[in-house]
């Protein structure tokens, strides 16, 4: 039988880096571990599952001896920062409060949401939840991903779909996706889908292309923003 491992911490310290970057002593190491995950469940229920969705993909956390920086990666980051930084300030004193540190909030803007592994995951989620023909919903995605760059993507929903009595796995491919090469660049997500009918899990793979491409290509964007214009 095929082993399923997953695409990020297949690739962590070869492509890709870690999530939570710091170090502590194995005195402190579990009680810092799990601060993180409620750090990331907190941020994960207040800005993804209720109003007004701020749609953040990803949470990194950076700690030194006397700060700990969080990085939310998001797709609306005006949501995220509200009006004169007001929702922004409220998260950061909520988080002092959870963690009892002083905490500093920093928020990445997602260029292109749909070649977002866990967007295209909640974006399901969401029509799903709507009762969607979920075939439907997987070719749109699909379309989407494609045109917006992507080489190719995967889709996967397993449970109740469309409330059979039976549970059952639904794929959808489109494209490639090399998942045993670690310079292939995989944008993975999974979202669990709860329904009137029951839970519907959902995984997503996106290929963007091999590290090497998509490294040139953000210099390349980077080089057409700072040159001037000529007269």
């Amino acid at each position: 039988m095929g082993q399923k491992i997953h695409p990020h911490g297949f690739r962590v310290g070869v492509t890709e880096g870690w999530n939570s970057r710091w170090f502590a002593s194995k005195k402190y190491f579990g009680e810092l571990l799990v601060e993180d995950q409620k750090i990331r469940n907190f941020v994960d229920d207040k800005l993804n599952k209720q109003p007004p969705y701020a749609a953040v993909a990803r949470v990194e956390i950076e700690r030194t001896r006397e700060e700990l920086k969080v990085l939310l990666h998001t797709a609306r980051p005006g949501v995220v920062i509200g009006p004169k930084g007001a929702e922004v300030d409220k998260l950061r004193n909520e988080l002092e409060d959870l963690t009892g540190r002083k905490v500093k909030v920093e928020i990445a803007e997602i260029g292109s949401p749909d070649l977002n592994a866990q967007l295209v995951a909640e974006g399901i989620a969401e029509q799903l939840k709507k009762r969607a023909s979920f075939r439907r919903v997987l070719k749109q995605k699909a379309d989407a991903t494609r045109n917006a760059g992507a080489k190719g993507i995967k889709m996967q929903l397993s449970g109740r779909i469309g409330g059979a009595e039976i549970a059952r796995v639904e794929k959808m491919i489109a494209g490639s996706i090399p998942l045993h090469t670690l310079q292939a660049n995989i944008s993975y997500g999974q979202v669990h889908c709860r329904t009137p009918y029951g839970v519907i899990g959902i995984k997503v793979w996106v290929y963007l292309g091999t590290y090497a491409e998509t490294d040139a290509a953000l210099v390349a964007a980077a080089n057409a923003v700072r040159r001037p214009r000529r007269r």
